[in-house]
């Protein structure tokens, strides 16, 4: 036997059907079935019960399932381990990042990674921070960048790389921009544009306005602080963004601090295991391109 063969019996084990099993390991359902015989052959026994629509294991199959489980676990292992020896790491990894994000360091650290190790292909994907925490934890992504508010997600490790207070920004001329400290009460007078729910920033400013029963009138929401920059400087309404984000707009917007919003609005990479090699190569780029001096 070899490992194709045990690879193709876990698919029809775990799939229940010859079909679907084949398009899972990208050969043709006669292929599948022809080394499945093979196997059968070689072990002297049948592995599943064809008789009805969704294929069983017979008694045989269940007791080398593990078994075959175990072998593709182990030959992984090996390669693995020869990959981190030499310096060779391939595969695939798949980074998500809330909607909406321009974290230049990010890319930097994407880019590096990529140049070190081209045998690695990186997706990126996009989504609000709750669905990234539930896809990281369902191991569907490997790694991702979530706003938060003020700690990161329970039983996922994190790498905090901002921590910032919120801020309510307007052009000139608005009544808040002449006020030296502006409270959460002083803005539920005016429209809101912020980002929408599942980002961090957002998670703060409702959890803030809730504790002090005070509704805000969210008039327009932006996933880009661009946008949300752009809709304030027109006199559409307050922005709230972070200390950093606002800085970007100091041209046309002013900006306080929000006296009373004390929890800081997080921006973290979050992981749900480092034991592969090239998630741990990623991290490591990552903390170099965050501690970089900024040449500006």
């Amino acid at each position: 036997m070899d490992l194709r063969q045990l690879e193709y019996f876990v698919a029809v084990a775990e799939e229940q059907n010859f079909t679907r099993a084949a398009e899972r390991v990208h050969i043709s359902q006669s292929g599948v079935s022809a080394q499945i015989r093979q196997l059968e052959r070689e072990l002297g026994a049948e592995l599943f019960d064809r008789s009805a629509r969704t294929v069983t294991l017979t008694v045989a199959g269940k007791a080398a399932l593990e078994h075959a489980r175990s072998a593709l676990a182990a030959a992984g292992a090996v390669g693995q381990a020869v990959g981190e020896v030499t310096g060779l790491i391939r595969g695939r990894l798949t980074v998500g990042m809330v909607i909406g994000c321009n974290l230049t360091p990010l890319f930097d650290a994407l880019a590096t990674f990529h140049q070190a190790h081209p045998g690695v292909e990186i997706s990126l994907v996009e989504d609000s921070s709750d669905r990234l925490i539930e896809k990281v934890r369902a191991s569907t992504i490997d790694l991702a960048l979530i706003g938060a508010a003020n700690t990161t997600p329970d039983g996922l490790d994190a790498l905090t790389l901002i921590s910032e207070r919120l801020v309510a920004a307007v052009p000139a001329g608005h009544p808040l921009a002449k006020q030296r400290r502006v409270a959460l009460r002083d803005l539920v007078a005016h429209p809101i544009v912020c980002m929408p729910r599942g980002t961090g920033m957002r998670t703060v400013f409702d959890q803030a306005c809730a504790a002090q029963s005070l509704k805000p009138s969210i008039a327009l929401q932006a996933s880009a602080a661009d946008a949300i920059a752009d809709l304030a400087a027109r006199g559409l309404a307050v922005a709230i963004l972070s200390d950093s984000m606002a800085a970007r707009y100091r041209d046309r917007l002013t900006a306080h601090t929000i006296d009373d919003v004390d929890t800081p609005a997080v921006l973290a990479l979050i992981w749900k295991s480092a034991h592969s090699p090239g998630i741990r190569e990623l991290l490591a780029h990552s903390r170099e391109a965050f501690i970089k001096p900024d040449p500006t």
